[in-house]
């Protein structure tokens, strides 16, 4: 992970970025290895159902056909695996970080649904560019 780490997450602690869960599944998912044609990939077929389901710039989901589209598109052990060390990286830089912590924790509780909020991530990473 990055050198900024801690800064980033303080400012997921103050609540500047959204939804700490949602955003620290996009950062540990940072260290999930996904051939960038793949990806590419992935996300148009995603930006496709997107635009079948009707607005494309609505606002997104974890449970979104979309999202789900490229979590199972993208899903395996390994990767999977990949996800939960990157959260359990989280956890121990976020320990004096209640909320982050307490976010990241969460997570990784719940790997499935950190997986889809990985994905979620990364459609919404698609959406901004």
């Amino acid at each position: 992970m990055t050198e900024g780490l801690p800064r980033l997450l303080e400012r997921v602690e103050a609540g500047e970025l959204g939804d700490p869960p949602t955003i620290l599944a996009y950062i540990a998912g940072q260290s999930v290895e996904i051939p960038q044609g793949e990806l590419n990939e992935t996300r148009r077929r995603a930006m496709l159902l997107l635009a079948a389901g009707g607005d494309p710039h609505r606002e997104l989901g974890v449970d979104d056909r979309a999202v789900k589209a490229i979590a199972v598109d993208l899903f395996s052990e390994e990767r999977r695996a990949q996800l939960g060390s990157g959260i359990d990286e989280l956890v121990l830089i976020a320990r004096d970080l209640p909320r982050t912590r307490d976010a990241a924790l969460y997570l990784a509780g719940d790997l499935d649904l950190a997986w889809r909020l990985y994905a979620l991530g990364l459609l919404a990473e698609e959406l901004g560019e």
